[in-house]
C-alpha cells in the first residue's frame, strides 16, 4: 500500500493548509471553504499522474493533433458534510467522474466515547472503477472504513484512492491495516502524529465541518 505524504514536498499546496490551520485566518468560512476546495484540485493533479493514459487523436483547425488522455472511469465519493468543498475541488478536476455520498456520523454516548453510524448511501457501480474516497480530517479512521465498506454494497473497485487533508497517523495505520492493500493509495496533504482524548487530530485545526458551516446543536 502507498502512503502520500504531499506535505513531504515544496509546493503552494502547503500555504493552503497553513491557512485552513491558522486560527486567525479561521474565521472566514468562504476563505476556509475555497482553500480546501484547492487543496482537493491540487491533490486531483498529483492523483491523476498515477491515472493509465491512452493517445487520442484530436482535430484542430490546422491539423491532427496527438493528446495523452486518462482512461480511468473515476467515482468520487465523499462523506457528508465536511467533505463536500474537498469533493467539489476533486470534482473540478475530474468533471466527469460519478459520484457518491456518504452520511456518516458520530454518536456519543459520554464525552469520551462515541460509536459511528452510516445512515445514507447515494453512489453508482463502482465495480472496475477508479473509487476516490475524500474526507477533509481522517482523525481515527473508523468513518472512513463504515463509508467504505457501505460503497462496497455497488461492487468491487478496480483502485482506491483514500483522499485526506490532516490525518493522524493512527488513522493511516488502521486505513493501511483495513482497506486492500494491493489496490490502495493514500492520499494526504499532512499528516499529524496524534488525537487527543476526544479524538481530535493534534495538531490538526479544529471541526472542519463546523469551520465551513457554522457549529452544529
Amino acid at each position: 500500500m502507498k502512503i502520500i505524504n504531499l506535505s513531504e514536498s515544496n509546493s503552494i499546496l502547503n500555504q493552503y493548509v497553513s491557512e485552513i490551520r491558522n486560527v486567525e485566518v479561521q474565521g472566514d468560512r468562504l476563505r476556509f471553504r475555497r482553500n480546501v476546495e484547492r487543496i482537493g484540485e491540487i491533490m486531483a493533479y498529483e492523483m491523476s499522474k498515477t491515472f493509465c493514459y491512452s493517445v487520442k487523436e484530436v482535430q484542430t483547425p490546422l491539423g491532427i493533433c496527438k493528446v495523452s488522455v486518462p482512461n480511468n472511469q473515476v467515482v468520487i465519493g465523499t462523506i457528508l458534510r465536511a467533505g463536500l468543498p474537498f469533493h467539489q475541488g476533486f470534482l473540478n478536476y475530474f468533471d466527469n467522474a460519478e459520484n457518491a455520498f456518504v452520511s456518516a456520523y458520530r454518536k456519543y454516548k459520554d464525552t469520551l466515547r462515541f460509536d459511528i453510524h452510516v445512515e445514507y448511501l447515494a453512489s453508482p457501480r463502482i465495480s472496475g472503477k477508479t473509487l476516490i474516497i475524500t474526507d477533509p480530517m481522517l482523525a481515527t479512521g473508523g468513518s472512513m472504513d463504515l463509508s467504505f465498506q457501505a460503497m462496497l454494497t455497488k461492487g468491487k473497485p478496480a483502485e482506491i484512492h483514500v483522499a485526506s487533508i490532516i490525518a493522524s497517523q493512527p488513522a493511516v495505520e488502521f486505513i493501511a491495516s483495513k482497506f486492500p492493500e494491493d489496490r490502495t493509495t493514500i492520499w494526504c496533504a499532512a499528516i499529524d502524529p496524534e488525537i487527543n482524548e476526544h479524538s481530535y487530530i493534534v495538531p490538526g485545526l479544529g471541526d472542519a465541518g463546523d469551520l465551513m458551516y457554522g457549529e452544529k446543536e
